[in-house]
């Protein structure tokens, strides 16, 4: 009987190594590591390379992309405010890195502690936003009442593009540009591209 089960978790182990999901970190408020999973290790290498000029980094192996750091150091400044679990629950930071052609999106929250800051933990989640990418604009462009050129400066913002670089792309102005954020973001409710992103992606 367990040998039959054996082969039979093959393939969900591998379809659970296929959907890796979200790479977590958890430090401490001191910015000691105290967990990093595969897939955190993973795209922690990519946002690296990214923010090496695409060179892999043989001094920063192991090391934490400065926009997890300084992400960090944000939500340290925010655990002063939010002592309190209940503080964190509609609460995150957010921001995307990585590789325009393959952006990564990290969500950072803080666990307060009783005993002060100083036993706070902090937790960093960071997911490959590229695989959902097309997914995720098909459903927000239902979702949200998009238009196709909105959809597509969405596709574009999910890769860190400039709004320059987005006009350049789809060749039209700047300002046209704008314009379309500033709808996309009444649609979404969102008040920042972050916030856009994250509203898409959640859809």
């Amino acid at each position: 009987m367990t040998l039959n089960a054996i082969p039979s978790q093959e393939p969900a182990d591998n379809l659970a190594d296929q959907r890796a999901g979200a790479g977590i970190v958890v430090l401490s408020s001191s910015m000691q590591l105290l967990h990093m999973n595969r897939q955190a290790t993973e795209l922690s290498k990519l946002i690296n390379m990214a923010e090496n000029g695409g060179v892999p980094a043989k001094a920063a192996q192991g090391v934490l992309p400065s926009v997890l750091t300084e992400l960090c150091a944000e939500i340290i400044k925010a655990l002063q405010v939010r002592t309190e679990a209940k503080d964190w629950e509609q609460f995150e930071v957010k921001r995307i890195a990585g590789n325009p052609n393959q952006p990564v999106l990290l969500r950072g929250f803080g666990l307060p502690d009783r005993g002060g800051v100083q036993y706070a933990r902090l937790v960093v989640t960071l997911e490959e936003l590229g695989r959902r990418q097309k997914l995720g604009t098909d459903q927000a462009k239902e979702r949200f009442q998009l238009t196709n050129r909105e959809q597509s400066v969405v596709e574009n913002l999910a890769k860190g593009w400039t709004n320059k670089e987005i006009a350049n792309a789809l060749k039209i102005t700047e300002q046209t540009v704008k314009e379309h954020i500033k709808h996309i973001m009444r649609k979404t409710n969102s008040t920042t591209r972050t916030g856009v992103l994250v509203q898409v992606f959640r859809s």
